[in-house]
């Protein structure tokens, strides 16, 4: 039974032990610098505050490596992922509704045309 209990902490101790070793994250550096970079070449600017964290973050990020807290990198690389994607999806969506509007004041010019032709 000693021995039993001596394992299941010696196993848990080891686990715990592992977590504590997170990883360089690397790759999901890899991923938010070019989640930035594709944002800023849909037109992102700093108006965009998502865009804005993005660098931030991923700028925190760098530090947090360098200072060698690894998962607080990949943390912070994530959340700098997000907000690139979230700035890019709100450059999408400006572009798309100054399009819908552009459209919307054609018809009412044609309309207005149709008009005074009758």
């Amino acid at each position: 039974m000693l021995k039993c209990l001596v394992l299941s902490a010696s196993l848990a101790l080891l686990m715990l032990g592992g977590c504590a070793n997170d990883p360089v994250p690397t790759e999901q550096l890899r991923l938010s610098e070019q989640a930035v970079a594709q944002a800023r070449s849909m037109e992102a600017s700093e108006a965009y505050e998502e865009l804005v964290r993005a660098e931030s973050n991923l700028s925190a990020a760098r530090a947090a490596l360098a200072a060698g807290d690894n998962r607080e990198a990949r943390m912070l690389a994530e959340q700098a992922e997000l907000d690139a994607r979230l700035a890019e999806a709100r450059v999408l969506k400006d572009q798309r509704q100054a399009q819908i509007d552009d459209l919307t004041r054609r018809i009412q010019r044609l309309r207005q045309q149709l008009g005074e032709v009758r």
